[in-house]
């Protein structure tokens, strides 16, 4: 692979992780002012307009299944994981937030393991998941009996990932259609747009102007529509092009750590010790689990050198 190339594949990566991991933080400071569904709705609405105006050719599926692919992706990765996940910032910290959804790839793995072709699960897999899971009950601890935290932000917050698992396999099939990046993600924004609509009708949205006279609301809403949305979606979609799922996805790991550093300089949140061995505990085991049998390694090594 060029050089060059790979470079700007590691700096799109990175320069999208350091983004989505202080997203928490910005969604902390909008729960002041906006309800949870509020804040997605403006995220994302922000984000599908932006790529419209990127990319404006309608995707067109070929049958009502295919179409079925990017209804479910919009309704689990945009409406469902987001709003699981705002809602459980009200009741638990912003870090803790950062380090639990962390475990996404896990359920991924396991999904794809019974849904997805070559993707089988192996014993480097269960023990980094134990570990990572016992990382997961320390934080909750934590949470419920050190900061006196209400339980149901950590598990909304563990529910997450597991949404997301499901719009990772949806997304995989989605792009062996081969449509354009952008329009299939605008696509999905389009949906999970429409999913968010019953429930902003029964919350009563306010749209009044008065909140967005703030310019720490309106700062914060760009960010997440312009940034962590229309950007990150496109960037971290080109550098998985460049570098491939896996070197990609060692990224996610990284999630943890800039949640928490930032949660404590950006919002003041206590640290605590259980937080950071259970963050310690999060880590490894994604390590762990993402090493493959050496047995493997010297088997692709061999069919390399032939």
């Amino acid at each position: 692979m060029d050089q060059h190339k790979n470079t700007t594949g590691h700096l799109l990566a990175l320069v999208t992780i350091l983004i989505w991991g202080t997203t928490f933080i910005s969604t902390k400071i909008l729960l002041i002012d906006f309800t949870p569904v509020e804040i997605l709705f403006f995220r994302f609405l922000i984000g599908y307009f932006v790529l419209l105006l990127v990319y404006s050719r309608p995707i067109r599926t070929k049958d009502f299944k295919e179409e079925l692919l990017f209804i479910s992706a919009g309704l689990c990765g945009v409406t469902l994981y987001f709003l699981i996940e705002n809602i459980a910032l009200i009741y638990t910290l912003a870090s803790h937030v950062g380090v639990i959804v962390s475990i996404a790839p896990f359920f991924t793995a396991v999904l794809a393991h019974f849904f997805l072709e070559g993707e089988k699960l192996n014993a480097s897999f269960m023990v980094g998941f134990s570990l990572a899971l016992t990382g997961i009950v320390l934080i909750g601890l934590n949470g419920n009996f050190l900061l006196q935290l209400n339980p149901i932000g950590d598990l909304l917050a563990f529910l997450a990932p597991a949404v997301w698992a499901v719009y990772s396999v949806l997304m995989r099939k989605i792009s062996g259609l081969n449509h354009h990046n952008i329009g299939s993600t605008r696509k999905v924004f389009f949906y999970g747009l429409l999913f968010m609509l019953p429930v902003l009708f029964f919350n009563q949205i306010n749209l009044g102007p008065d909140r967005f006279h703030k310019i720490e609301n309106l700062t914060n809403l760009l960010y997440l529509g312009l940034g962590a949305s229309a950007l990150c979606f496109v960037t971290w979609n080109r550098a998985v092009g460049i570098l491939g799922a896996v070197k990609t996805s060692v990224y996610i790991y990284i999630v943890p750590v800039i949640s928490v550093a930032a949660s404590a300089l950006i919002l003041h949140e206590q640290i605590t010790w259980a937080t950071l061995a259970g963050t310690f505990l999060t880590l490894t085991g994604s390590y762990i689990s993402e090493r493959k049998p050496n047995r493997i390694r010297k088997g692709k090594m061999s069919c390399e050198q032939s």
